[in-house]
């Protein structure tokens, strides 16, 4: 290990450190500085002598030793000196006052037992101030405005020793701008404000107010434009000068006038027929007045006053355009409010009235000077109808029908009005339209139609329009009877009026339907002895058909939307009377009725067959009726026999009938108009016989039916 250092001296010249020096020692690399203060130390490692420990407390006394050190290991600590660090540097903070003073200020140093503080211009001009004072404040005044000061401070202890010390830079608030000017501009209503540059300014502010209003400018340059300033006010204009450290007093005001407003509450009235008067409000700062009228044809003339009205000439149907102008010392006013007065046009002439419809009618006439648009009245049916356009013409819709009106055309400005002498014309509309009431229907064919006569001496048409035609009647009352309508047809029904004013809109139409018309055929075929077929043509608008048959024992009914029907529960011998309803979609019928139609005689009971002597056969049975006359028929292989009794009779003989065979028996009635046969005898049942040869006599089965056999 090296040798153990010497200390020379051990200093402390800031407050965080102390500066060691010491004789070199041979072998050694570096040296190990230690600053033990108390229980705590401070360790620095230097090459050479001499060296500093950082990092220390102010004002506090520390245990400085040195070892040195080589490859081999540290020496022993140098015998220690003892040293004291030096006071902390006050910490400043300072503020221009004013122009010409700057206040400095500190926190208390730690031991400390005075301040000295020195200024000086940055620049260097001038002479350095210094004070020293045990304070933590203090004043430096006479000093020159707008200037950057350097301030320098540090605190001393009780052995007069100086510590750090703190540099402050502070500058002093700039001095009023001064040779402040101002310019303005009336057309723009705007200011330039101009000064002479203070030194050490770096930005200036302009201050425009009047009353409560104040305006703001601020420049780095010396000068500033104001805008947006008002017509017809007194401002008052000051200059202050700022920097970092401040700002200067406010110059002193400069006062400013604009020009006047441009006048207001401008009123034009034609005070007698050809002179118009133009009078407005006094302007404040106005001093006097110049009126400007020019004529929609160019002409242009004046009037200057210090008064606020002015006369001027007119003419009937010209437009004047009128401007009034405030002047002062600052200038002219602003443009205002342009005024255009137009006088009372004429009257249009060459009126033409002509009907579009019955109650629109379209109104023209000739232009006049002077009218920017045209108001046409039409007066009647207790209210106005008013129109207003820019052209000629006119079209006044919505008319009340059947009324007279008075039809006025008025020229029109916006400025003057209508012109009040124009006469009326005298216009006539069209007929109302009719309402229809009631459609009654007076016959299969016939129609009466009665409407609301609410018209004077209008003739009225109403038309049945419909696929089969059209139908008219005419009348000049209430209602018309429309004549010979085809049956089964559907028909639009409305009503017009005609006058010499015109022709009226067609009413409402109302639905007319006819009722169906009945089908000209009609045919019945008896089925059966109680059913009956009947077919008929087809009734135009009929969609559904109720068919009867009705005699007094009884009634056969059949609803049917086919041009058939079967009726059954026919009674045999009756005669019925033959209806038939057509009916339409809507519900519309039509009773038909045709000849009468009878069903065929009633079969005979109790068909019977007897042997008689002479290998004859008589058949009998019981008859349905006293006035009916039967026919006996029998069929079989070896021939067909008939026979018909005698009137009143029950029986007929059949004579000499072959034996041995099997006979169909069918007893049929007659009717008056001559045998029916076909038709009657397949109506009665058939019995089957069986007639056998036995010796003398003749055996004989019955058959009833085809399956149950008799034998007699």
């Amino acid at each position: 290990a090296p040798d153990i250092p010497v200390i020379d001296q051990a200093y402390s010249k800031l407050s965080n450190s102390i500066t060691v020096e010491w004789r070199a020692v041979p072998g050694a690399t570096n040296y190990m500085l230690t600053a033990q203060d108390g229980d705590s130390f401070v360790e620095t490692i230097v090459k050479s002598s001499p060296g500093t420990v950082t990092g220390l407390k102010p004002a506090t006394l520390y245990r400085i030793t040195v070892r040195a050190i080589n490859s081999g290991g540290k020496s022993q600590p140098s015998p220690f000196r003892k040293v004291k660090t030096v006071l902390a540097a006050p910490v400043l903070s300072a503020r221009s006052l004013s122009c010409d003073s700057i206040a400095v200020s500190w926190k208390a140093v730690h031991m400390a037992a005075g301040f000295s503080v020195s200024l000086m211009r940055s620049d260097g001009l001038g002479r350095m101030l210094k004070q020293n004072t045990t304070n933590t404040s203090l004043i430096f005044t006479n000093l020159d405005p707008g200037a950057l000061y350097t301030i320098k401070a540090y605190a001393w202890n009780a052995n007069g020793m100086p510590g750090d010390d703190f540099t402050y830079n502070q500058r002093t608030s700039p001095n009023a701008p001064v040779d402040v000017k101002v310019a303005f501009n009336s057309g723009a209503l705007r200011a330039v404000v101009s000064w002479m540059p203070t030194e050490g300014a770096l930005t200036y502010s302009v201050t425009v107010s009047s009353g409560l209003l104040k305006l703001r400018c601020n420049t780095s340059s010396a000068s500033c434009m104001v805008p947006s300033l008002q017509c017809s006010s007194e401002y008052h204009v000051s200059v202050t000068a700022h920097n970092d450290a401040g700002s200067s007093e406010p110059t002193d005001a400069v006062s400013l006038k604009t020009i006047p407003c441009a006048p207001v509450n401008i009123s034009i009235e034609e005070d007698e027929p050809g002179h118009l008067l133009v009078s407005w409000s006094s302007v404040s700062l106005g001093h006097y007045y110049v009126v400007y009228v020019k004529s929609d044809d160019g002409l242009e003339v004046h009037c200057n006053t210090s008064y606020t009205q002015c006369h001027f000439q007119s003419d009937c149907g010209f437009t004047y355009f009128i401007s009034v102008f405030a002047y002062n010392k600052a200038g002219q006013s602003p443009l205002g409010d342009v005024f255009d007065y137009t006088t009372a046009p004429c009257c249009p002439s060459e009126f033409r009235a002509a009907f579009m419809s019955s109650d629109t009618v379209r109104v023209s006439w000739a232009a006049v000077r002077g009218a920017e648009l045209y108001e046409t009245r039409a007066a009647g049916g207790g209210g106005v109808l008013l129109c207003r356009d820019t052209a000629t013409a006119c079209t006044l819709s919505a008319l009340q029908c059947s009324t007279p009106y008075n039809i006025t055309v008025y020229s029109f400005s916006e400025a003057r009005g209508t012109s009040t002498s124009c006469a009326p014309h005298y216009v006539a509309t069209a007929p109302c339209s009719p309402e229809i009431k009631n459609i009654s229907k007076e016959g299969l064919s016939v129609v009466s139609v009665q409407w609301q006569p609410n018209n004077e001496e209008a003739t009225y048409v109403v038309t049945a329009r419909g696929e089969a035609g059209l139908w008219h009647c005419t009348s000049t009352r209430n209602s018309c009877t429309l004549m010979d309508l085809p049956c089964g047809s559907a028909f639009s029904v409305s009503a017009i009026a005609r006058s010499p004013a015109g022709q009226s809109f067609p009413s409402y139409s109302i639905p007319l339907e006819t009722a169906p018309c009945c089908p000209n055929d009609l045919i019945l075929t008896q089925v059966t002895q109680s059913v009956t077929n009947i077919s008929w043509s087809v009734g135009r608008g009929a969609q559904a058909y109720v068919t009867t048959l009705e005699s007094p024992k009884g009634q056969a009914k059949c609803h049917t939307l086919q041009t058939y029907c079967l009726l059954g529960c026919i009674t045999c011998g009756t005669n019925y009377t033959v209806s038939l309803r057509a009916i339409s979609e809507t519900g519309l019928t039509s009773s038909c009725t045709y000849q009468g139609y009878s069903s065929s005689a009633c079969c005979p009971s109790g068909v019977k067959l007897y042997r008689l002597s002479n290998n004859g056969i008589r058949v009998f049975w019981r008859a349905s009726g006293e006035t009916i006359n039967y026919k006996a028929d029998l069929h079989g292989s070896k021939g067909n026999f008939s026979c018909t009794p005698s009137s009143g009779l029950s029986h007929c003989d059949i004579t000499k009938i072959p034996c041995g065979d099997v006979y169909t028996v069918v007893v049929a009635p007659v009717t008056d108009k001559g045998p029916k046969l076909t038709l009657f005898s397949s109506f009665c049942p058939k019995k089957i016989y069986s007639v056998t040869c036995s010796g003398s006599s003749v055996g004989m089965v019955i058959y009833r039916g085809k399956s149950n056999a008799k034998h007699i």
